[in-house]
């Protein structure tokens, strides 16, 4: 799978461990920073995986900050994008299943790279379960509240 990923400087250092793990599956992986752990700004990696799966250069996207909230606020602000904070198995996988979540967020600060391996593992994994009507049904509502507070836009 094609995936983009990105962490502020304080996801930095396990968005380098997930990477390699991702990379060691055998996945393609768009890293799209911070290559490093010098001051800066989750909005600006939130909004880089973002457009990534905008534009169709990634199926997926992983993003890391501290606690995670930060890039899961901003990345929710883009059409099409349904990040969700993720540090539990069943809410990794289940995302997918049900609500067809296409980007993954973790939080440095909270979690270890074992468990974000675990949680990884279960959202790529997991695909959205598009023959039951109750799951469908639910999702349009969503990009139907979307379509209508984010008029204008370009959707994916």
């Amino acid at each position: 799978m094609k995936l983009a990923i990105a962490a502020d400087h304080a996801g930095y250092l396990l968005k380098e461990e997930v990477r390699g793990y991702l990379e060691r599956l055998g996945h393609e992986v768009i890293d799209l920073g911070a290559f490093n752990t010098e001051p800066s700004d989750y909005p600006d990696f939130a909004e880089a995986v973002g457009r990534a799966l905008q534009a169709g250069r990634a199926e997926r996207g992983i993003l890391i900050c501290g606690s995670g909230v930060g890039v899961c606020v901003a990345a929710n602000k883009m059409p099409g994008i349904r990040a969700c904070m993720c540090h539990d198995h069943y809410s990794a996988h289940q995302g997918v299943e049900h609500d067809n979540m296409n980007v993954l967020v973790l939080g440095a600060r909270i979690i270890g790279p074992e468990l974000a391996f675990d949680l990884v593992a279960a959202y790529l994994e997991a695909r959205f379960q598009s023959q039951v009507e109750r799951y469908v049904r639910r999702l349009n509502k969503v990009m139907a509240i979307e379509a209508r507070n984010m008029p204008n836009t370009n959707k994916p």
